[in-house]
Protein backbone atom coordinates (compact mmCIF):
# COMPACT_ATOMS: atom_id res chain seq x y z
CA UNK A 1 0.00 0.00 0.00
CA UNK A 2 1.19 3.24 -0.86
CA UNK A 3 2.47 6.14 1.59
CA UNK A 4 -0.01 8.81 1.67
CA UNK A 5 1.63 12.26 1.37
CA UNK A 6 0.66 15.94 1.91
CA UNK A 7 1.18 17.75 -1.09
CA UNK A 8 2.86 21.34 -0.48
CA UNK A 9 0.85 23.70 -2.78
CA UNK A 10 1.38 26.54 -0.94
CA UNK A 11 4.67 27.26 -1.64
CA UNK A 12 5.92 30.48 -2.77
CA UNK A 13 9.07 30.50 -3.70
CA UNK A 14 12.08 27.78 -4.06
CA UNK A 15 14.49 29.34 -1.16
CA UNK A 16 15.39 26.21 1.27
CA UNK A 17 13.67 27.59 4.30
CA UNK A 18 15.20 27.44 7.71
CA UNK A 19 13.87 23.76 9.14
CA UNK A 20 12.08 25.47 11.96
CA UNK A 21 8.46 25.66 11.72
CA UNK A 22 5.49 26.89 14.14
CA UNK A 23 2.80 24.67 14.30
CA UNK A 24 -1.09 24.94 15.80
CA UNK A 25 -1.57 22.05 17.89
CA UNK A 26 -5.10 21.71 19.40
CA UNK A 27 -4.48 17.95 21.00
CA UNK A 28 -6.66 15.99 17.91
CA UNK A 29 -5.32 13.30 15.86
CA UNK A 30 -4.95 15.74 13.01
CA UNK A 31 -2.09 18.31 14.50
CA UNK A 32 -0.59 15.61 16.17
CA UNK A 33 -0.43 13.91 12.65
CA UNK A 34 0.77 16.78 11.61
CA UNK A 35 3.50 17.28 14.36
CA UNK A 36 4.77 13.91 13.74
CA UNK A 37 4.68 14.54 10.04
CA UNK A 38 7.07 17.97 10.76
CA UNK A 39 9.97 16.11 12.75
CA UNK A 40 9.87 13.47 10.46
CA UNK A 41 10.78 15.24 8.10
CA UNK A 42 13.82 17.14 10.01
CA UNK A 43 11.50 20.53 11.36
CA UNK A 44 12.32 22.03 14.18
CA UNK A 45 8.72 22.79 15.91
CA UNK A 46 8.06 25.53 17.95
CA UNK A 47 4.04 24.55 18.82
CA UNK A 48 1.22 26.93 19.92
CA UNK A 49 -1.67 25.70 22.11
CA UNK A 50 -4.89 27.83 22.69
CA UNK A 51 -6.75 28.17 25.07
CA UNK A 52 -9.53 30.42 23.33
CA UNK A 53 -12.56 29.27 26.27
CA UNK A 54 -13.37 26.34 24.90
CA UNK A 55 -15.81 23.80 26.32
CA UNK A 56 -13.50 20.76 25.76
CA UNK A 57 -10.62 22.47 26.87
CA UNK A 58 -9.12 19.21 27.94
CA UNK A 59 -7.50 18.94 24.78
CA UNK A 60 -5.31 21.46 25.92
CA UNK A 61 -3.78 18.94 28.73
CA UNK A 62 -3.67 16.13 25.85
CA UNK A 63 -1.80 18.50 23.84
CA UNK A 64 0.79 18.91 26.67
CA UNK A 65 1.48 15.13 26.52
CA UNK A 66 1.69 14.74 23.03
CA UNK A 67 3.90 17.81 22.45
CA UNK A 68 6.11 15.92 25.40
CA UNK A 69 6.36 12.41 24.36
CA UNK A 70 7.26 13.90 20.39
CA UNK A 71 10.03 14.97 21.80
CA UNK A 72 11.65 12.03 21.64
CA UNK A 73 11.36 12.46 17.83
CA UNK A 74 13.16 15.69 17.47
CA UNK A 75 13.32 19.11 18.82
CA UNK A 76 10.07 20.58 20.20
CA UNK A 77 8.88 23.82 22.05
CA UNK A 78 5.28 23.65 23.55
CA UNK A 79 3.91 26.77 24.70
CA UNK A 80 0.26 27.01 25.89
CA UNK A 81 -1.50 30.55 24.75
CA UNK A 82 -3.60 32.15 26.88
CA UNK A 83 -6.29 34.29 25.34
CA UNK A 84 -9.55 33.12 27.19
CA UNK A 85 -9.77 36.91 27.80
CA UNK A 86 -11.55 37.19 24.24
CA UNK A 87 -14.27 34.68 25.28
CA UNK A 88 -16.99 37.05 25.42
CA UNK A 89 -15.92 38.29 22.06
CA UNK A 90 -16.64 34.92 20.17
CA UNK A 91 -18.35 33.14 22.30
CA UNK A 92 -20.89 32.15 19.75
CA UNK A 93 -21.72 28.33 18.74
CA UNK A 94 -21.87 25.07 20.70
CA UNK A 95 -17.65 25.15 21.39
CA UNK A 96 -17.47 28.49 23.19
CA UNK A 97 -21.80 29.04 24.56
CA UNK A 98 -23.96 27.29 26.40
CA UNK A 99 -25.58 25.88 23.43
CA UNK A 100 -25.40 22.10 23.36
CA UNK A 101 -22.90 20.05 20.87
CA UNK A 102 -24.55 19.01 18.24
CA UNK A 103 -25.27 14.71 17.44
CA UNK A 104 -24.39 14.59 14.02
CA UNK A 105 -22.14 14.09 11.20
CA UNK A 106 -19.90 16.81 9.95
CA UNK A 107 -21.88 16.76 6.94
CA UNK A 108 -24.90 17.58 8.72
CA UNK A 109 -26.13 21.53 8.81
CA UNK A 110 -26.70 21.39 12.59
CA UNK A 111 -22.60 21.00 12.42
CA UNK A 112 -22.31 24.89 11.75
CA UNK A 113 -23.40 25.30 15.26
CA UNK A 114 -19.60 24.00 16.07
CA UNK A 115 -17.87 26.88 14.36
CA UNK A 116 -16.32 29.66 16.52
CA UNK A 117 -16.04 32.76 14.70
CA UNK A 118 -12.64 33.36 13.31
CA UNK A 119 -11.03 30.94 15.23
CA UNK A 120 -8.50 29.80 12.89
CA UNK A 121 -7.66 33.66 11.67
CA UNK A 122 -7.10 34.54 15.34
CA UNK A 123 -4.56 32.04 16.11
CA UNK A 124 -2.80 31.57 12.68
CA UNK A 125 -2.10 35.34 13.39
CA UNK A 126 -0.36 35.08 16.43
CA UNK A 127 1.25 31.89 15.17
CA UNK A 128 3.05 34.33 12.42
CA UNK A 129 3.77 37.16 14.82
CA UNK A 130 5.32 34.36 17.02
CA UNK A 131 7.09 33.03 13.86
CA UNK A 132 8.56 35.98 13.07
CA UNK A 133 10.21 36.39 16.45
CA UNK A 134 11.77 33.07 16.41
CA UNK A 135 13.01 33.43 12.84
CA UNK A 136 10.36 30.89 11.38
CA UNK A 137 9.22 31.26 8.17
CA UNK A 138 6.83 28.32 8.05
CA UNK A 139 3.30 28.00 10.02
CA UNK A 140 1.53 25.07 9.81
CA UNK A 141 -1.93 24.09 10.92
CA UNK A 142 -3.76 21.21 10.22
CA UNK A 143 -6.88 21.65 8.11
CA UNK A 144 -8.32 18.80 5.99
CA UNK A 145 -10.62 18.31 2.86
CA UNK A 146 -13.56 16.64 5.87
CA UNK A 147 -14.13 19.89 7.24
CA UNK A 148 -14.51 21.50 4.14
CA UNK A 149 -18.14 21.90 3.72
CA UNK A 150 -19.30 23.18 7.35
CA UNK A 151 -15.82 25.56 8.19
CA UNK A 152 -14.80 27.78 5.65
CA UNK A 153 -11.63 28.29 7.55
CA UNK A 154 -10.26 25.08 6.73
CA UNK A 155 -10.35 25.23 3.10
CA UNK A 156 -7.35 25.95 0.89
CA UNK A 157 -9.12 28.99 -0.77
CA UNK A 158 -8.62 30.34 3.02
CA UNK A 159 -5.24 28.94 3.60
CA UNK A 160 -4.32 30.75 -0.40
CA UNK A 161 -5.78 34.50 0.95
CA UNK A 162 -4.12 34.60 4.40
CA UNK A 163 -0.70 33.32 2.95
CA UNK A 164 -0.97 35.96 0.25
CA UNK A 165 -1.97 38.22 3.72
CA UNK A 166 0.90 37.35 6.01
CA UNK A 167 3.45 37.49 2.69
CA UNK A 168 2.35 41.22 2.48
CA UNK A 169 2.19 42.20 6.05
CA UNK A 170 5.60 40.37 6.57
CA UNK A 171 7.43 41.43 3.80
CA UNK A 172 10.22 42.13 5.41
CA UNK A 173 10.43 39.19 7.42
CA UNK A 174 8.56 35.98 4.97
CA UNK A 175 6.43 33.66 6.46
CA UNK A 176 4.16 31.09 4.93
CA UNK A 177 1.16 29.71 5.98
CA UNK A 178 0.57 26.16 5.34
CA UNK A 179 -1.43 23.12 5.75
CA UNK A 180 -0.47 20.40 4.04
CA UNK A 181 -3.44 18.00 4.61
CA UNK A 182 -5.67 20.29 3.15
CA UNK A 183 -6.02 17.80 0.05
CA UNK A 184 -6.87 14.99 2.43
CA UNK A 185 -9.45 13.21 4.34
CA UNK A 186 -9.25 12.21 8.13
CA UNK A 187 -9.07 8.57 7.09
CA UNK A 188 -5.83 9.31 5.35
CA UNK A 189 -4.61 11.20 7.95
CA UNK A 190 -4.87 8.73 10.55
CA UNK A 191 -3.35 6.03 7.71
CA UNK A 192 -0.56 8.32 7.57
CA UNK A 193 -0.10 9.09 11.72
CA UNK A 194 -0.37 4.83 11.87
CA UNK A 195 2.66 4.98 9.72
CA UNK A 196 4.77 7.43 11.39
CA UNK A 197 3.48 5.70 14.68
CA UNK A 198 1.34 9.32 15.92
CA UNK A 199 0.68 8.04 19.55
CA UNK A 200 -2.93 8.57 19.33
CA UNK A 201 -3.90 6.69 22.24
CA UNK A 202 -2.85 10.27 23.87
CA UNK A 203 -4.99 12.68 21.59
CA UNK A 204 -8.42 13.89 22.28
CA UNK A 205 -10.76 14.54 19.74
CA UNK A 206 -14.69 14.52 21.78
CA UNK A 207 -15.99 18.33 21.79
CA UNK A 208 -17.85 17.38 25.36
CA UNK A 209 -14.64 17.77 27.14
CA UNK A 210 -15.59 15.06 29.52
CA UNK A 211 -13.55 12.28 31.62
CA UNK A 212 -14.08 9.82 28.93
CA UNK A 213 -15.26 10.61 24.83
CA UNK A 214 -19.25 10.91 23.89
CA UNK A 215 -18.95 8.86 20.86
CA UNK A 216 -21.67 9.97 19.34
CA UNK A 217 -20.43 14.14 18.65
CA UNK A 218 -19.67 15.09 15.27
CA UNK A 219 -15.60 14.93 15.79
CA UNK A 220 -16.36 11.31 17.80
CA UNK A 221 -18.00 9.92 14.56
CA UNK A 222 -15.29 11.42 12.61
CA UNK A 223 -12.65 9.91 14.49
CA UNK A 224 -14.41 6.13 14.68
CA UNK A 225 -14.63 6.51 10.64
CA UNK A 226 -11.73 7.22 10.47
CA UNK A 227 -9.75 4.30 11.98
CA UNK A 228 -12.47 1.92 11.19
CA UNK A 229 -11.94 2.53 7.16
CA UNK A 230 -7.85 1.68 8.02
CA UNK A 231 -9.35 -1.80 9.63
CA UNK A 232 -7.74 -0.22 13.07
CA UNK A 233 -9.02 0.05 16.65
CA UNK A 234 -8.95 3.78 17.95
CA UNK A 235 -6.19 3.15 20.81
CA UNK A 236 -7.72 6.31 23.15
CA UNK A 237 -10.81 3.94 23.61
CA UNK A 238 -11.29 0.63 25.95
CA UNK A 239 -12.51 -2.42 23.96
CA UNK A 240 -16.10 -1.78 25.49
CA UNK A 241 -15.56 2.24 24.34
CA UNK A 242 -14.54 0.72 20.91
CA UNK A 243 -17.17 -1.59 20.52
CA UNK A 244 -19.94 0.69 21.67
CA UNK A 245 -18.28 3.68 19.43
CA UNK A 246 -18.88 1.55 16.30
CA UNK A 247 -21.83 0.64 17.08
CA UNK A 248 -23.60 4.18 17.86
CA UNK A 249 -21.57 5.45 14.39
CA UNK A 250 -23.03 2.38 12.09
CA UNK A 251 -26.52 3.55 13.63
CA UNK A 252 -25.82 7.40 13.17
CA UNK A 253 -24.66 6.68 9.61
CA UNK A 254 -27.44 4.46 8.23
CA UNK A 255 -30.23 6.93 9.54
CA UNK A 256 -27.92 9.91 8.25
CA UNK A 257 -28.19 8.09 4.54
CA UNK A 258 -31.83 7.37 5.05
CA UNK A 259 -32.73 10.74 6.11
CA UNK A 260 -30.25 11.96 3.15
CA UNK A 261 -32.07 10.39 0.41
Amino acid sequence: MNKVEPKNVFSRTENVHSMKSVLILSGGIDSSTLLYYLLDKGYDVHVLTFDYGQKHSKEIGHSKIIAEKAKSRGKVEHRVVDISSIHELISAGALTSDESIPKAFYSEEVQRRTIVPNRNMIMLSIAVGYAVKIGANEVYYAAHKSDYSIYPDCRKEFVKALDAAVYLANLWTPVEVKAPFADMTKDEIVKLGLELKVPYELTWSCYEGKERPCLSCGTCLERTEAFLLNNARDPLLSDEEWERGVEIYRKMKEEHERTDK
